[in-house]
């Protein structure tokens, strides 16, 4: 992926190590349900990221990129989820959950700038 923008990147990376944990979790696992919603809400981060990037308006980057927080909570719920019911080892969610953590500090960090910028 050719980009030099930091949330694009880590939010791609992020999707890809989500599809992983989503493949571990069905084929080694035997896990449908979780495994499904948290590769729903981990991609989803990356993809409104994109749509934001691709914004007609500023309104539209701003609700584009308050989804994708939003996913990124949701993510953080089933990751969470997920170890807790033993499906995942304390530090593999750990690793997930410190890269969740820091994609939401980057799209706070972005909407609030841009708030600033266009009050």
């Amino acid at each position: 992926m050719k980009s030099d923008n930091l949330i694009q990147i880590k939010t791609y990376n992020f999707a890809l190590r989500i599809v992983k944990l989503y493949r571990h979790l069905v084929e080694e696992k035997k896990e449908f349900v979780l495994s499904k919603q948290v590769l729903k809400s981990g991609t989803s981060i990356g993809a409104n990221v994109e749509e934001a990037l691709g914004g007609q308006s500023r309104a539209d980057f701003t609700s584009k990129l308050a989804v994708a927080y939003k996913e990124a909570r949701e993510t953080n719920y089933w990751i969470r989820i997920l170890r807790d019911s033993e499906y995942i080892t304390a530090q593999q969610a750990k690793s997930i959950l410190d890269d969740i953590e820091e994609i939401l500090r980057i799209i706070a960090k972005i909407q609030i700038t841009t708030k600033k910028n266009n009050p």
